[in-house]
């Protein structure tokens, strides 16, 4: 059983090593606690941050620190193993967010807020495997 740190460090280090194999550029950050995971110098000068949110199954991303930063720099990548985190012949599924375009995925409850993986697979078409948004 993956705990739920290994889980976030599996996602993190996945979303790298496609990025790397994309001829992208980028850098991951250290630390527990952190806002920003991956850090990329893109093509055209600018930078590029990204905040993996990663589960082992197929559920909706907790979002209590999920928002819109107005940053068209500014992406979120939400990954979900599909249940098969311990084999690493399984890929996982992928949707890559800019912050700006986050809110529609997002539902309100009394208690939290979650990401929806209904609405991602609904009305997320564009996003699902968007590696280009990435590598401009």
């Amino acid at each position: 059983m993956t705990n739920r740190y290994n889980t976030n460090l599996a996602a993190e280090f996945w979303v790298l090593s496609a990025l790397y194999r994309c001829g992208v550029e980028a850098y991951l950050t250290l630390g527990n606690k952190k806002s920003v995971d991956i850090v990329i110098h893109r093509k055209s000068q600018d930078r590029c941050n990204i905040d993996v949110k990663g589960l082992a199954g197929p559920y909706d991303w907790p979002a209590d620190n999920i928002k819109d930063t107005g940053n068209p720099n500014h992406f979120y990548v939400f990954l979900s193993f599909e249940g098969k985190i311990s084999n690493p012949l399984a890929s996982p599924s992928v949707w890559i967010i800019p912050s700006d375009q986050i809110t529609r995925f997002i539902k309100q409850f009394k208690t939290r807020r979650d990401v929806s993986r209904k609405l991602l697979i609904e009305n997320g078409d564009k996003f699902k495997n968007a590696w280009q948004q990435l590598s401009s």
